[in-house]
């Protein structure tokens, strides 16, 4: 997948294509769907598909006291916007320049302009341009001046609740906990990726040494408590890329989340994966990606050591069936 940071690098005569934009945080199944019907109509067509997105959320800027926490980072998203088949990726700088920018000059200069665009798809919330002015509506006028179609997509809704697929539910059930639950609505396993720094070492101590990530890590990070899930070694990161999904070795893993209150001295949540059968992995530096496929339990404080290798020797079990 091609990504392009500012519309002035798309080359000359790119398009035409099939544009998709919004916030795509987490890439959930209603993204998808709207990614989906992106490539049908490209593959009609001959055109590329392309999605339109931002480096943040766009409340970062305007409203940051309601902004919620982002599912995925920017660099998570290329990855997932690329494996669900978009042939190139526009991620804007959500800056004061572009919220001040009108909705008729962002058709004009980015979709038209730099993109070519015959086909626009969007959800029916879409909104765009200074002060949201832009919205599905507004966009079909344009297309009837500047010669592009549009293409609304209907929510995806789970069968039982009837609510709409969102970025906001999934948060809701990462927050309690229910990885599972969220992997559903995303259609994969929840994941957080970050670089693996050197801890207290206590895990190793206890006989069960873990992978600590750092604290400027991409993704929500769930409720605390112990999970099984997988970790996912990408290797350690060079100049020219962050790291190479194509050399991605898979362990799998007990993650535990939380500031170990059986010890009582580590003052905010970590993100640690002790991965089974293995005690000599050598990760310092490395760039993994943490997924997420079950909660075993709570966070708790236990009573001495004993007690604490105890259950995590019991949670080793139960993520080790979880798992196979």
């Amino acid at each position: 997948m091609i990504v392009f940071r500012d519309p002035a690098e798309v080359p000359e005569g790119f398009g035409p294509s099939v544009v998709a934009i919004g916030k795509f945080d987490g890439v959930h199944s209603g993204h998808r769907a709207v990614i989906d019907r992106a490539r049908v109509d490209a593959a009609e067509t001959g055109a590329r598909v392309v999605a339109v997105t931002f480096d943040r959320n766009p409340l970062a800027l305007l409203r940051p006291e309601i902004c919620p926490d982002s599912l995925v980072g920017a660099n998570q998203k290329l990855d997932l916007l690329a494996r669900a088949g978009v042939d190139a990726t526009l991620l804007l700088t959500f800056d004061r320049a572009l919220a001040d920018l009108g909705a008729r000059e962002f058709v004009e200069h980015v979709l038209v302009g730099a993109l070519g665009v015959r086909i626009v798809m969007v959800g029916g919330d879409f909104r765009f341009g200074r002060g949201g002015a832009g919205t599905p509506a507004l966009l079909r006028e344009l297309g009837a001046e500047f010669g592009y179609e549009v293409d609304v997509v209907d929510d995806v809704r789970a069968i039982d609740a009837g609510r709409r697929v969102s970025s906001t539910w999934v948060r809701e059930l990462l927050a309690d906990g229910d990885v599972a639950g969220a992997a559903k609505l995303l259609g994969r396993a929840h994941s957080v990726r970050g670089e693996v720094v050197h801890g207290l070492k206590r895990g190793r101590e206890l006989g069960f040494p873990t992978a600590n990530l750092s604290s400027d890590l991409e993704g929500f990070v769930p409720a605390e408590g112990v999970y099984a899930g997988w970790l996912v070694d990408r290797g350690a990161p060079r100049a020219d890329r962050d790291s190479d999904p194509r050399s991605s070795i898979r362990y799998p893993a007990a993650i535990s989340i939380g500031t170990n209150p059986t010890f009582a001295d580590v003052v905010v949540r970590q993100v640690e994966a002790y991965v089974l059968d293995e005690t000599d992995l050598d990760l310092y530096g490395h760039t993994v990606e943490i997924e997420f496929v079950a909660r075993i339990r709570g966070m708790v404080a236990f009573e001495g050591i004993g007690l604490l290798i105890e259950q995590m020797t019991d949670d080793v079990v139960q993520v080790r069936e979880e798992l196979t």
